[in-house]
């Protein structure tokens, strides 16, 4: 079995470890550095319930090797809720919105609405459903997820954390 060294930051803290050349980025967050709130569903990218942010952008963790994050920067549905400042207001705005159903698919959905707000602050629900088309919620709560997007933009407008 050949290894790769890697050099990670993840949700701000520097990771240097050694992992199988097979192994993908959501298993490295999720089993090697027990960062769970990122989930596995299809591994084939088609589902989004691995959605992360490496380098900035957003990118399915089922289909990114470790290796290829070395030197990167994740960051991870974990990174969103501050212990003294409360949930981010996307977190909010799916609980207050009841948008969570299962909640299988509400990391990722999360992750690629953190994206679309920080490029598109005051998007139209034809915004919403284009960035979250890569994002599969077997429950069909898309209505629900639409509307948190939408009240978590507005919170944001209005400077919430």
């Amino acid at each position: 079995m050949a290894q790769v060294r890697v050099c990670v930051t993840v949700n701000q803290t520097l990771h240097e470890l050694a992992v199988d050349t097979r192994v993908t980025l959501v298993a490295l967050v999720r089993e090697h550095l027990r960062l769970t709130g990122t989930h596995v569903g299809c591994l084939t990218g088609n589902c989004g319930a691995c959605t992360v942010e490496l380098d900035g952008a957003i990118v399915k963790a089922c289909c990114v090797l470790a290796g290829e994050v070395d030197g990167g920067e994740v960051r991870t549905i974990e990174s969103l809720a501050g212990v003294d400042d409360g949930p981010h207001p996307l977190q909010r705005a799916f609980d207050e919105t009841q948008a969570l159903q299962c909640g299988f698919c509400t990391p990722g959905m999360i992750m690629s609405s953190l994206a679309l707000l920080r490029e598109t602050p005051d998007p139209s629900e034809d915004q919403i459903r284009k960035a979250l088309a890569g994002n599969l919620c077997r429950c069909t709560g898309y209505v629900g997820i639409f509307r948190a997007v939408s009240q978590a933009a507005r919170a944001m407008r209005e400077g919430e954390r």
